[in-house]
């Protein structure tokens, strides 16, 4: 897998994590312990840092970047769908980032909550805790709460899937 140093700065994977041998790791990222990372996904800490959560799974084609002053800080047990994009953002533990969608410097996402298949999470937004946020930009969905452990399926399922991996990937070509 191409997991990268930038000067002195190394990543930190947690020996339980998956990284797929087609995702790139770059810098200051930490990984925690039964997170995955799929193929195509890009995780730069150059001029920050990146932290994604023990039990999260980073899908195919995601970028998670950061800048000097805003993080990307990934909480504990979130699924991050295929082509997402998170820039300098922070991701509360449980949530659901739908894929093709995007979340921007200096807005957060609660706990257990939703963004949307395709919805843009403009900067500095703010997602309260199991909300659901659709459209561009993402709106909260008004009167509607998601059941607490809604995406626990996909937590275990992502968790399965990278031990699954791990044991049974092999290059053919």
């Amino acid at each position: 897998m191409p997991v990268y140093a930038l000067g002195d700065i190394e990543p930190d994977i947690h020996p339980d994590a998956y990284v797929h041998p087609d995702a790139v790791v770059i810098g200051h990222v930490t990984i925690g312990a039964e997170a995955s990372v799929w193929p195509t996904a890009v995780l730069r800490g150059d001029d920050g840092h990146i932290v994604v959560g023990a039990r999260t799974s980073v899908q195919d084609g995601s970028i998670i970047h950061c800048t000097a002053t805003q993080p990307t800080i990934v909480g504990e047990g979130v699924t991050v769908g295929h082509n997402v994009h998170i820039e300098g953002a922070t991701i509360g533990d449980g949530a659901l980032i739908s894929s093709g969608s995007v979340v921007l410097n200096g807005s957060s996402v609660g706990a257990g909550a939703v963004v949307a298949a395709g919805a843009v999470v403009s900067p500095d937004a703010r997602i309260p805790p199991r909300a659901m946020a659709l459209g561009i930009p993402a709106r909260v969905r008004e009167g509607y709460e998601v059941p607490e452990g809604a995406f626990a399926y996909a937590v275990a399922s992502y968790i399965q899937r990278g031990k699954r991996f791990r044991a049974e990937l092999r290059r053919l070509s």
